[in-house]
């Protein structure tokens, strides 16, 4: 029985890694060919755009895993299949639980992999791939920080907290320099802001704002409700700080929500974000089981197109079910567990349902 696992273990991980190869090598090609929009802008060329392509590539690989997973198993256990080498294993005595056993082992190494570049390796080189753009786009800015922004424009110095939208931060703070008499840059005026917002164009509105303007008479300091500045930064720049759920391994996005949670606040979207990921990366071994009863059942004698087509149908629904539930949850306020969890727990009942029916 072992070195029967072995041979079909060895079959759907070949076929997954041929299967996954031809996918993410289509997903590369559009990705670059979404960055050709901003070819010119700034110093961003050909070059940076192949750069931003080639560092996308992990995460792409850790989006598409499940669906080659099972266009993989299906094309690897049909090829058996095709070869009679099925039958003969059912012959020996091999029950098809124990098939779909061996294909969940499969499933187990594809799901270890997964972890490895969903987890360590694409969330590094994402981040830095958005550095790359964003830093070629605006070349005459410069960027400090992690944990929040730090961004130079002209004379004054910007620091950011966090950001709520795609055009509103929380937490600014704005130091003015000048050159002094002795040719040394001094601080000038310090203000703070507790959001700002993009109302047009190149205009930025400060609420709640509050700043020092430093002479050489004294301080004097002023309180405003609204306060509007122009400035050429733009949101797409300021985002490079803005901590994106879906780039996040899961230990990242488990301490971000405890972090919330200490401090009162909501973590709907978070915990859905954390789930869904999890869950996603499991579904890779079901993905794998789910390939037994369609080479048994219907697609015994069907050729590898035509399971492709089905694994790529089944692969696409799954991952429309999941965006839908994720982006619905926060509108009709779900819970996070259930929003994550119901199509992997479909997807393992219809798995074992159809696996239990197979002949």
């Amino acid at each position: 029985m072992k070195l029967l696992d072995r041979y079909l273990v060895r079959q759907i991980l070949w076929f997954t890694l041929l299967v996954l190869a031809v996918l993410v090598c289509l997903a590369a090609l559009f990705v670059f060919i979404e960055q050709q929009d901003d070819v010119g802008t700034g110093s961003f060329g050909m070059l940076d755009a192949f750069a931003v392509t080639l560092l996308k590539l992990p995460g792409q690989a850790f989006q598409l895993l499940p669906v080659a997973a099972l266009i993989g198993a299906l094309v690897g256990l049909g090829n058996l299949a095709r070869g009679s080498e099925l039958i003969v294993i059912r012959a020996a005595g091999v029950s098809i639980a124990r098939v779909a056993l061996a294909a969940a082992g499969a499933g187990c190494i594809l799901f270890a992999g997964g972890a490895l570049l969903g987890e360590v390796l694409a969330p590094p080189l994402e981040a830095y791939a958005d550095e790359v753009k964003t830093f070629a786009k605006f070349d005459k800015y410069s960027f400090a920080g992690r944990a929040g922004i730090w961004v130079k424009d002209g004379d004054r110095i910007v620091s950011i907290a966090q950001q709520s939208s795609d055009s509103s931060f929380g937490g600014i703070y704005v130091y003015s320099v000048s050159d002094g008499a002795d040719g040394h840059q001094r601080l000038a005026a310090l203000a703070h802001a507790d959001s700002a917002q993009l109302v047009s164009g190149q205009k930025w509105r400060l609420k709640n704002y509050a700043d020092s303007l430093l002479g050489d008479e004294g301080v004097a300091t002023r309180h405003l409700p609204v306060f509007d500045v122009e400035s050429e930064v733009s949101p797409e720049f300021l985002g490079i700080a803005v901590v994106n759920p879906g780039e996040l391994p899961i230990r990242g996005l488990y301490r971000y929500v405890q972090h919330l949670k200490a401090n009162g606040l909501e973590t709907r979207s978070w915990e859905v974000a954390l789930w869904s990921r999890i869950a996603r990366s499991l579904s890779t071994i079901l993905m794998c089981m789910l390939a037994v009863p369609f080479v048994f059942g219907p697609l015994r004698s069907a050729g590898a197109g035509s399971r492709t087509v089905i694994g790529i149908v089944v692969g696409v629904v799954y991952f429309l079910i999941n965006r839908l539930l994720e982006n619905s949850g926060d509108v009709y306020d779900l819970n996070p567990l259930l929003v994550a969890w119901l199509p992997a727990a479909v997807l393992a009942a219809l798995t074992g349902v159809a696996i239990a029916r197979a002949r």
